[in-house]
């Protein structure tokens, strides 16, 4: 039998990849592209979604708190999340934890539970929105994005999904430039054109 000194080593749970990745963006984003979003405005949102998983363990009366993907959840908000009221921040935060414990399907929860709390609090009317154009329009960028994506659905065994979606997107692009009979730069540059604006892009 094989001691435990030649055992391999369990993989790492995934969500630490996750988590990493997200951690680099949003330090990214605070140091060089000057994100609209304040350090203390991300430890709320980190610090509000960390206490609502930990309230939904106790209330649901779980065996133990596991505080993973509250941070995935909390890091993504700190990147889309925009709004110029803190108890709205609060309530995204609470909204997007505690809608994993809510709507539920089969032991698991439904929609991606940031997309889930942020389109809620649009369809209510609440001041929140998303900026996509806040990343810019660099190619190294785009490259690191794709690289650091690429390490996170690799180690989730989440690939497939991943490229199922690219080319989903790609044939539906290039479909409709055929359709409309455009050249073929223009789904290219369609995809790539950073958004203008005042930023509230919903």
């Amino acid at each position: 039998m094989p001691t435990s000194a030649t055992r391999p080593r369990p993989p790492l749970d995934p969500r630490l990849y996750q988590i990493a990745v997200l951690s680099g963006l949003l330090l990214y984003g605070l140091i060089w592209l000057h994100f609209d979003i304040t350090p203390d405005r991300a430890a709320l949102l980190l610090g509000t979604a960390l206490l609502t998983q930990y309230v939904c363990t106790k209330l649901w009366k779980l065996p133990r708190f596991d505080p993973k993907s509250a941070m995935i959840s909390g890091l993504s908000l700190c990147l889309l999340c925009r709004t110029n009221y803190v108890l709205v921040a609060v309530l995204a935060a609470v909204v997007t934890i505690s809608s994993k414990f809510i709507v539920r399907w089969n032991g698991k929860h439904i929609f991606n539970p940031t997309n889930f709390g942020l389109v809620f609090l649009m369809l209510l009317g609440a001041p929140v929105w998303v900026s996509p154009g806040q990343w810019g329009n660099v190619a190294f960028f785009g490259f690191l994005m794709a690289c650091l994506g690429g390490l996170v659905v690799n180690r989730a065994a989440r690939s497939d999904v991943t490229y199922a979606f690219l080319m989903s997107f790609a044939a539906l692009q290039f479909g409709r430039a055929a359709w409309a009979m455009q050249r073929w730069q223009v789904p290219q540059c369609s995809s790539i054109a950073p958004s203008t604006g005042s930023g509230r892009s919903l």
